[in-house]
């Protein structure tokens, strides 16, 4: 499959439009719907180890050279490592992404109290970094994970500080957004520099057919060269055919009438509709088997007509709803 290629920013990054996130492989539970079917309710390590490494062999063979991790991710980055670590892929042809500020808490259990804990202190950012450079050479990206302003990571000097001699060493520095506070905090970040340089190379932002809030800052963000991954493209599965809510019957079948014409699913069509923007330079898969990979990846031969984008920017909720709707998703 021949995905087409983007710019990533003014990294001198060239980069597949669509990326492989692994927020729903590393670790047994997760908000995606589906999510235990995926896994085939089956959460040991080994197995899931192995499930990994099944897809990424898949997503490498399809053309898919963007990885994204995290800390958080349970063992996302140990599978992802071990995959990397038999010495056949070029440190120049992949590049991964990694995040910070979360930790991971659950004990591989689907069920817990907490899931994941944010801290984004200059402590836990010593030691995740340390942890997460295993990756290199092949770790291009290091982000901050869901920043926020209650966190005060962006008024951080430390943190800040840190960050920058971390960019110092060749790596790209950025930072992920999420919640009704995004398109605010991404105007902030744009403004921060460390003597004199602007810090972060690139933004990581929730975007997608039922929530196009993010759309005219982030095109902003790629004017002034930052590098744009669109996280959450399906809606953590409420844009499949997964999402049984009564109140998108109608979208779905709006959406349905699209897919029929291109005999494609409709992930398809809503990924689809993302990479229609210049600006989104990689979109994230979350799929976590190869079927659904195919058809993700299959969005990349879908060339949507005018009439068909309005139809789809029409889809959109309202922010409150859609946020409040998704914290509701339950982890399975």
């Amino acid at each position: 499959m021949n995905l087409p290629h983007s710019d990533f920013g003014n990294t001198q990054m060239n980069l597949p439009r669509i990326g492989l996130g692994l927020a729903a492989l590393g670790r047994p539970g997760y908000i995606n719907i589906g999510h235990a079917e995926d896994l085939a309710y089956d959460y040991v390590v080994e197995a899931m180890e192995r499930r990994t490494h099944r897809l990424l062999d898949a997503a490498y063979e399809l053309g898919v050279r963007y990885f994204d991790v995290a800390r958080s991710y349970g063992r996302a980055e140990s599978f992802l490592q071990s995959w990397l670590d038999n010495g056949q892929y070029d440190p120049s042809e992949l590049c991964v992404g990694s995040k910070w500020g979360y930790t991971y808490t659950a004990d591989w259990k689907v069920e817990a109290d907490f899931h994941e804990i944010k801290e984004h202190s200059l402590p836990v950012l010593e030691k995740q970094w340390e942890e997460s450079k295993v990756l290199l050479p092949h770790l291009k990206v290091y982000q901050i994970h869901s920043a926020t302003f209650e966190s005060g990571v962006l008024d951080n000097k430390e943190v800040l500080s840190y960050l920058s001699k971390i960019k110092q060493e060749g790596i790209k520095i950025g930072l992920s957004v999420s919640g009704q506070e995004q398109a605010r905090i991404l105007e902030e970040a744009m403004m921060i520099r460390v003597d004199g340089i602007h810090l972060f190379d690139s933004v990581q932002a929730t975007y997608n057919i039922l929530d196009q809030t993010m759309g005219t800052i982030l095109a902003a963000a790629a004017d002034s060269g930052m590098g744009i991954i669109i996280k959450e493209a399906l809606a953590n599965g409420r844009l499949t055919n997964r999402n049984e809510q009564p109140d998108f019957q109608k979208s779905k079948e709006t959406l349905d009438a699209i897919a029929q014409k291109y005999e494609a699913g409709i992930d398809a069509i809503a990924i689809a509709f993302i990479l229609s923007k210049p600006w989104a330079h990689v979109v994230l898969s979350g799929a976590a088997v190869e079927n659904h990979l195919r058809s993700n990846l299959s969005a990349a031969s879908i060339q949507l007509e005018a009439d068909e984008l309005q139809t789809l920017s029409n889809l959109k909720m309202e922010t409150a709803a859609y946020w409040e709707e998704r914290n509701q998703l339950k982890w399975n």
